[in-house]
């Protein structure tokens, strides 16, 4: 055989052998490239729950039936004294199965901050969240969302929380719950805060749900939800931060402008933050605007991450029904 047919048989071997392995190729780079999926925050119907134009059993429902969205975070406050109830827990489950809807979370508030420089205070508040990990187990939920709150200096919250975390999430660990703190006001706003608290902790299962919104630090009044802000964090920054721990997002929105983007959040600068930090998971649709419906309000905010996520290189996975 020739020198150069022996040349060309070994260049077809090559590329035939390209042609075998390239779907499998394609296959891995598909699978790898950073993804998310849409999940509705109940909070963002606070105002028709608070009107009681329908009720949290409701809420599965509504997610499916309206926003064709199949994953659901809970606020405890609509079904504040329900934790242990497993009727009515049954009851949610056969809500969430007849429209097929996946539980992924419960937002906890209203049992005590777990960064309470008071040992007795933070213990308890500790042992208020466990009746929410039990429940949020048996509802299927990966996660509960706790705050990380207390009043005192930077390093007396951030050491009391650090113990409060560690305790629940010892607890957590037992049912193969996660425990993750929103910035939701105070030191939990401040991005090297937190995140250092997460690097003390150092628990697989306690981890941070970052809220695109959320960081203001301090506020005239002294609340830490209410009042204009006096000194706020830079949220880009924040969000940077918290993700090596993030196991989720918050997409916080108030208002749009006429092209459909948030005004006060650059979802492109935001998304493109999490896609560089190859971060994949849940991204809960949070709307809590004046000038559109709460119905409105979340479908511009389904319509917004739909958009942006594959412009900074996301597959957006649906929920299937």
């Amino acid at each position: 055989m020739s020198q150069n047919r022996r040349q060309f048989v070994s260049q077809l071997a090559t590329i035939a052998a390209g042609l075998a392995i390239a779907p499998a190729a394609l296959a891995r780079e598909f699978a790898a490239k950073p993804q998310f999926e849409i999940s509705l925050a109940e909070w963002s119907l606070h105002k028709s729950l608070q009107a009681k134009k329908f009720t949290n059993l409701d809420f599965p429902g509504i997610a499916r039936k309206q926003f064709d969205i199949g994953i659901v975070e809970y606020v405890n406050q609509f079904f504040k004294d329900k934790a242990k109830d497993t009727a009515y827990l049954n009851q949610l489950l056969q809500r969430c199965k007849d429209n097929g809807v996946r539980n992924h979370l419960i937002m906890i508030d209203g049992e005590g901050g777990l960064g309470e420089l008071d040992a007795a205070k933070r213990n308890q508040a500790v042992e208020n969240h466990y009746q929410w990990v039990d429940a949020a187990k048996y509802l299927g939920c990966a996660t509960i969302r706790v705050n990380a709150y207390g009043v005192g200096s930077r390093e007396e919250v951030g050491k009391a929380a650090v113990e409060g975390l560690s305790k629940l999430g010892e607890y957590g660990a037992k049912q193969n719950i996660n425990i993750i703190v929103e910035n939701h006001g105070g030191w939990s706003s401040e991005g090297t805060w937190l995140a250092g608290v997460m690097k003390q902790v150092g628990m697989k299962n306690v981890g941070i749900l970052p809220d695109f919104g959320n960081f203001c630090v301090k506020r005239a009044t002294g609340d830490l939800y209410s009042g204009k802000c006096e000194l706020e964090y830079d949220r880009y920054k924040g969000v940077q931060e918290f993700l090596p721990y993030a196991k989720g997002l918050s997409a916080k929105t108030f208002e749009f402008d006429a092209a459909g983007n948030c005004i006060d959040t650059d979802y492109n600068r935001m998304l493109g933050i999490a896609r560089k930090g190859n971060w994949s998971g849940i991204i809960g649709i949070e709307y809590e605007g004046d000038s559109l419906s709460e119905e409105a309000g979340i479908k511009k905010t389904k319509e917004l991450l739909e958009k942006v996520g594959p412009q900074v290189g996301y597959t957006v996975k649906k929920a299937a029904a």
